[in-house]
């Protein structure tokens, strides 16, 4: 057990979610009216389609996988990966406290009833159409896909990174299509994913650009 807690004494930043779940819940008790929609005219005219519950849903599980994976296998890929979650998940939680937000993009019927029908109905009977902005779905997503990218370990594993693209794009896509997010979020958890991006990978970004101006060599 002490070799155990030795090996893998990162876990320590799992406390974040202390301070993540009780203001997280409280969010969601507490903003329930009186809030800035934020949609668009175009959110309106993509359809609703019920079978992106399935990759919506498979977010928790490659959220889990990927954070647990570099947690056994890379200690500085893993605190790379935490601080790109928790910078974005803090700023997610300040922006919902100073600014209340949410939207109307949920259908009031569903035109088909099926298992996937049932699935979107527990979904919206459990996760208030509140505090979407941004959107964490995407973030934490685009986060994982980065880490996967940017790992030595598997950035020449090309089904894993074929695997983790696809997966990328469909959990980005089920947040639209289930009327979860609008198009907003994800632009704004995309623009955040980008800066986040930039400050945590600085200085390897600083070295391929130092490799770029090399001269050629023949």
């Amino acid at each position: 057990m002490k070799t155990f807690l030795q090996k893998y004494k990162h876990a320590w930043v799992s406390i974040y979610a202390l301070l993540y779940l009780p203001w997280f819940y409280y969010l969601e008790q507490t903003i329930t009216q009186n809030y800035s929609l934020i949609q668009t005219s175009f959110d309106k005219k993509i359809p609703f389609i019920e079978f992106f519950i399935i990759p919506y849903l498979f977010w928790f599980l490659f959220m889990a996988v990927t954070v647990c994976y570099f947690f056994l296998k890379d200690r500085n890929e893993f605190y790379r990966l935490i601080l790109f979650l928790v910078i974005g998940m803090t700023l997610f939680l300040i922006i919902s406290t100073l600014w209340p937000n949410g939207q109307a993009l949920r259908p009031k019927y569903f035109e088909r009833d099926n298992i996937f029908v049932d699935m979107v109905k527990r979904l919206y009977a459990t996760d208030t159409p509140t505090n979407v902005f941004p959107s964490i779905h995407v973030y934490n997503t685009l986060g994982c896909y980065i880490a996967v990218k940017k790992s030595e370990h598997l950035k020449n594993v090309r089904w894993v990174q074929s695997a983790t693209f696809i997966t990328t794009v469909l959990i980005i896509l089920s947040t639209m299509f289930l009327k979860q997010h609008s198009i907003i979020d994800g632009i704004a958890a995309g623009i955040f994913a980008i800066i986040s991006y930039v400050i945590i990978y600085a200085d390897e970004l600083k070295r391929e650009q130092a490799y770029k101006q090399l001269p050629l060599e023949f």
